[in-house]
């Protein structure tokens, strides 16, 4: 068995970057929506640069119900199910949930359902760009974001910028090929985890 691996250059080895530079390559942080709906559901966003893998993606880990729909000792290390929507590299769905195994006894396993674009329509998808142009030249707005959102999004940001801008935010350096710095744990609730990237 072989496995193959390249080291992968970190951001101050780059060219004409100062080796004591301070600049911001990795973000995640833990927000919360104030309304009735929302309430108590921590929202995890994070992005960098050099991690692990690229890719875009969004994570919805279903709140576990109060009491067990199958006997314990069968449900024991049982996961919460998850939805995730995949827009890069591999646009798709997949959908991970606890079924139960095939026999007499109470078993549960994960298993997942997976859609993927490429595969279920045999065709290549137009790159991001393509398909924004094309939508920009037939008056298309879907793709856009609208101004009320922009603000919302700087709402959000610019506490952030600030923040780091007057040192109130230490930077944690990582690792280039890693999931980011250790201290992104700090943000999880107990028993919460990363999706591994």
């Amino acid at each position: 068995d072989v496995v193959a691996g390249e080291e992968v250059k970190g951001y101050k080895e780059e060219q004409d970057v100062p080796e004591d530079s301070t600049t911001e390559t990795y973000v995640a942080m833990r927000l919360e929506v104030d309304n009735w709906r929302w309430a108590g559901v921590p929202i995890y966003l994070r992005t960098g640069k050099r991690l692990a893998r690229k890719v875009t993606e969004i994570a919805i880990t279903l709140k576990p119900v109060p009491h067990l729909a199958f006997r314990e000792e069968g449900s024991v290390g049982v996961q919460p199910n998850q939805i995730v929507m995949t827009m890069q590299p591999n646009e798709g769905v997949s959908i991970s949930l606890g079924a139960k195994i095939p026999g007499s006894r109470m078993r549960i396993r994960p298993v997942n359902m997976e859609f993927l674009y490429g595969t279920a329509f045999m065709s290549q998808s137009p790159e991001a760009y393509e398909r924004l142009i094309m939508d920009a030249m037939r008056g298309e707005a879907t793709l856009f974001t609208r101004d009320d959102e922009v603000e919302a999004q700087w709402a959000i940001c610019d506490p952030i910028l600030e923040a780091w801008e007057s040192d109130d935010i230490p930077v944690h350096e990582y690792a280039a090929g890693t999931d980011g710095p250790r201290e992104a744990q700090q943000l999880l609730r107990p028993g919460e985890h990363w999706r591994s990237i």
